[in-house]
């Protein structure tokens, strides 16, 4: 009867522990993975510039015209602009400014370089 008593206790701690490392799981397999794609959409968000054509949570593509705090305007046609919150900005399709300005500053190499040894 005493090892049968001992035995019941013993189970409740690894009850606990099972918890425990299940709740760690949850945490590495969804919460963390969740919070780095948030960070990465912030960070994307951020960068934006005018000048690179962005598709919006809806579906829309457009080129950036604008940019403030809270919005950014998008062309959507020759002369027609929209203006959307900075959080429906999904994926940046294309980033001209970026690229023209970074073109600009690396320093020319040949497309194909000779190596001789």
């Amino acid at each position: 009867m005493l090892l049968a008593a001992n035995s019941q206790g013993g189970g409740n701690y690894t009850l606990f522990i099972l918890m425990g490392l299940m709740l760690v799981a949850m945490y590495f397999l969804m919460i963390r993975p969740q919070q780095r794609r948030r960070r990465a959409v912030e960070a994307m968000q951020s960068t934006i510039s005018p000048g690179d054509e962005v598709l919006t949570v809806g579906g829309l593509y457009g080129t950036v015209m604008a940019i403030d705090d809270e919005s950014v305007t998008l062309e959507v046609a020759p002369g027609i602009t929209n203006r959307y919150a900075r959080g429906a900005i999904g994926r940046v399709v294309n980033a001209t400014a970026r690229r023209e300005s970074a073109d600009a500053d690396a320093p020319e190499t040949p497309a194909n370089p000779v190596v001789e040894d």
